[in-house]
């Protein structure tokens, strides 16, 4: 308690009221609360009072906690060193982009608190460094971002692998029949801690819909318009559905004055973790992301959420404008629109069972009319109506005429005319005559027949057809026929008459 009271808390949000005794009693919890109402403290300041007894083995954690994300797992982390730096808890944080080895030295001196993505994790049971019969407390935990990122498969067969008599605590914000299959499968008689219906949206939080021309330029200038209306921003975050939208719109924003960076599974972990210790600190002011990187981060100070892009489920528009009006502040989130978004609008305000507010910026269609034809072609890149990667110059290259050679192959038929065979010896087998095509070809110039070459190309050359019949050549009969045969020498006369008078 000491530490939860130097971090500033004085009392429990709902979700931590009401969910804490729960896992206190050791029995399975589900809990579906809106982002940003203490999830995360409501699991992490009970399972430091759980494991405070006991001690962990080798390469056999105790606990282990679940995340979607690297950034999420990275701030379950920090809570945890926040929460327990009072105790003697040891903790491993398994996530990609870092080293193995030292991910191995950890787990081999044996670790409370063990903290990773599904991935990474798979990667160190699979490779014999990690052992999972000990875990007395699983914790999952935006079991709803798992399923969109298809982790799912991999969650099962993590619990797959588990004691049967352990503790699971499962956690999100919203709760589709996929996520409540699963909850049914792996949770014995939960206690079900349900905060606020399921998909809904903070009242402290002011929502907008942005109508603007289905054109790319006119996006970003609504978007820069906003930023300018909105005058006094703490931080802000832009929401893109695509990673390369996250990085054109970062760019555009850099490029008019703005303090912005991108942020996307792409990047490299160093720059991710860069990024974001500068937003939270503020020399960042705008951070642009994508859906998977800024899911449950929290960063209190955020007033504003920027969604450049409808999101493709509505669920997303729950977790976007999460990130802001967080522990009880104010905020604002603004979304853009076109013609073409008018049914994942429809979804959204479905699920949050509000009607949201709709308006146009004034001047912004006229803009884009008085912009020349083709200037929102991008320069390269993927455009979205085609393939293809190649850039202006690449283009001019592609489509420059080629020098003339000098040769032409004839399109004509070739005419096959029959050379005269040359007589044989007789004790040499016929030779076969070239083909036309073999001769139409003309040696070259500049170097002389070698006599071995002509011998081995005669030898190659194919058998002439005809059409008419040829003559049997005596060459062509059977050896045996050919073979001399001895014939009896010739009696005289006189001795034929001797022999008939004998008789």
């Amino acid at each position: 308690m000491k530490a939860v009271a130097e971090s500033g808390y004085t009392t429990p949000t709902p979700i931590q009221a009401q969910g804490i005794p729960h896992v206190l009693q050791r029995r399975d919890v589900i809990g579906i609360a809106q982002t940003g109402t203490g999830k995360t403290a409501s699991f992490t300041l009970p399972m430091i009072e759980l494991l405070a007894r006991g001690r962990a083995k080798a390469r056999m954690p105790r606990s282990l906690i679940l995340e979607p994300t690297r950034e999420l797992a990275a701030q379950v982390a920090e809570s945890f060193e926040k929460y327990g730096k009072y105790n003697k808890l040891s903790m491993a944080l398994l996530i990609g982009g870092t080293s193995f080895d030292e991910q191995d030295r950890k787990l081999d001196r044996g670790v409370d608190v063990l903290i990773a993505t599904p991935g990474r994790l798979m990667d160190h049971f699979g490779r014999g460094k990690l052992m999972l019969s000990q875990v007395n407390i699983l914790v999952i935990d935006e079991a709803d971002r798992m399923l969109d990122m298809g982790f799912i498969p991999d969650v099962e067969e993590i619990c797959k692998k588990l004691p049967f008599t352990r503790q699971t605590l499962f956690y999100s914000a919203t709760m589709p029949p996929e996520i409540q299959k699963l909850a049914d499968k792996f949770l014995h008689n939960p206690a079900r801690v349900e905060v606020s219906r399921p998909a809904t949206t903070a009242t402290n939080i002011k929502q907008e819909i942005i109508d603007v021309p289905a054109n790319d330029w006119a996006k970003r200038e609504a978007l820069r318009r906003l930023i300018k209306e909105a005058g006094d921003i703490t931080n802000a975050i832009v929401f893109c559905n695509r990673k390369r939208d996250v990085d054109i719109v970062a760019k555009s924003l850099t490029k008019h004055g703005f303090n912005a960076a991108p942020l996307h599974g792409d990047l490299d972990q160093s720059l991710r973790t860069r990024t974001l210790d500068g937003f939270r600190a503020g020399t960042v002011q705008i951070l642009v992301a994508s859906d998977v990187a800024a899911r449950g981060l929290d960063i209190p100070a955020v007033s504003h959420v920027f969604n450049y892009d409808v999101p493709f489920h509505a669920d997303d528009y729950v977790h976007r404008i999460g990130r802001t009006g967080r522990a009880g502040r104010s905020g604002e989130a603004y979304m853009l629109a076109t013609s073409r978004d008018f049914k994942q609008v429809a979804d959204i305000e479905k699920l949050i069972g509000t009607k949201l507010e709709r308006r146009t910026l004034e001047g912004l269609a006229e803009a884009v009319q008085a912009r020349p034809a083709g200037s929102d072609r991008p320069r390269h890149g993927r455009d979205r109506g085609g393939r293809g990667g190649r850039n202006d110059r690449d283009r001019k290259q592609h489509n420059r005429p080629v020098a003339d050679h000098g040769h032409r192959a004839s399109m004509e038929p070739t005419q096959v005319v029959a050379a005269p065979i040359a007589e044989a010896p007789k004790h040499v087998e016929q030779q076969p005559v070239q083909h036309a095509a073999q001769q139409h070809r003309a040696p070259k110039q500049d170097r002389a027949p070698q006599p071995h070459k002509q011998k081995h190309a005669q030898k190659q050359q194919p058998k002439p057809q005809h059409n008419q019949p040829k003559k049997p050549d005596a060459h062509q009969l059977p050896a045996f026929l050919l073979r001399p045969i001895k014939l009896p020498a010739a009696k005289p006369k006189a001795a034929k008459k001797a022999e008939a008078t004998e008789g």
